[in-house]
């Protein structure tokens, strides 16, 4: 009897989850955005992670032909964002706002049009600062909004990040817990890892934010990784949460389309290895069920299937992320 509730409560998932209403049931803030745009997080680079003010028109020019030679732009990756400082101090007689004329001498819709004739979209940054928390009230306004304070390139504001974009999930469209710091050089190869894990999980923006004109092959294995992009790409676009913690040892896990789950396994201790559990009950899975693994980091999917809970070894300051797919009749 409880394998034939099991199997109906999956089919049911199944059919229900490709429906407009399932998913407005599941994240009811989507009905605020039906507006055609940003059905999943944006994706593409911008410029003050690694440059802050230093910027002009050429590193723009090169960084929009390095999205498209390194091959990012066929993942996904097309915007290409001028952060602060792009802009003349004062503007116009006339009240308009123009590039800077010593940095951006050819004006902005000259760096425009070349950053469309390579098939990408410019974006152009401006604020009416403010200290108000915008995941509070964005949804009403607006497609995406931030969600934390700025990140910096080391482990501990990364994590603190995320952890406060968590806090803020209730408010999700999914939110925007600021742009990837993915080869600027201040954390590990691990910790970049799980960085880029997390910010898929939670949909966020994939926002690169290193210099992509010298990408390593570690870097770019990391922010090109198909897979990972494809959980952050997911059409139902439900952000993942934190859904277990004991001291160092977490779990978070999300929901995606074809009823699906993302499971991150995550280590916090700096200096030792732990093994951790995902326990079905914990990532929304009913307990009995049976499901195929894949290790998005490995490329593999594990042998055999995984029924209750799914455990591995994770190293110091590192994550292991795997997606479920429930097997229909268990």
């Amino acid at each position: 009897m409880k394998k034939v509730l099991t199997t109906l409560a999956i089919l049911l998932c199944l059919i229900s989850c490709l429906s407009v209403e399932c998913r407005k049931m599941i994240n009811p803030l989507q009905d605020m955005f039906s507006n055609g745009l940003g059905l999943t997080p944006p994706m593409g680079w911008n410029s003050w992670n690694r440059f802050n003010c230093n910027i002009n028109e050429t590193l723009i020019k090169e960084t929009a032909d390095a999205i498209v030679s390194t091959g990012l732009a066929k993942l996904g990756y097309q915007y290409i964002n001028l952060d602060d400082c792009w802009a003349e101090y004062n503007r116009t007689p006339k009240g308009e706002v123009v590039g800077d004329y010593k940095t951006f001498p050819s004006g902005i819709k000259a760096l425009a049009d070349y950053v469309h004739s390579k098939g990408l979209k410019l974006g152009i940054y401006s604020s009416a600062g403010g200290q108000s928390n915008v995941a509070t009230w964005g949804g009403g306004v607006a497609n995406s909004w931030r969600t934390t304070g700025d990140i910096v390139d080391k482990w501990d504001s990364m994590i603190g990040i995320i952890d406060q974009n968590n806090g803020n999930a209730r408010y999700a469209s999914p939110g925007d817990p600021d742009m990837l710091e993915v080869g600027n050089g201040g954390m590990t190869n691990d910790e970049y890892i799980v960085h880029f894990s997390l910010w898929a999980l939670a949909k966020a923006p994939l926002i690169i934010g290193c210099d992509v004109r010298s990408l390593t092959k570690e870097v770019k294995e990391i922010i090109g990784n198909e897979e990972v992009i494809a959980v952050n790409q997911d059409p139902l676009g439900v952000q993942g949460k934190k859904v277990m913690k004991d001291g160092n040892l977490e779990v978070w896990a999300g929901q995606l389309n074809h009823g699906c789950k993302v499971v991150i396994l995550l280590n916090r201790d700096s200096q030792k290895s732990s093994s951790i559990t995902a326990k079905w009950e914990d990532v929304g899975l009913p307990r009995h069920t049976s499901a195929e693994v894949r290790d998005l980091w490995k490329h593999e999917t594990l042998k055999g299937n995984s029924t209750g809970s799914l455990t591995a070894t994770v190293g110091p300051h590192s994550c292991k992320m795997f997606i479920l797919k429930p097997i229909v009749g268990t």
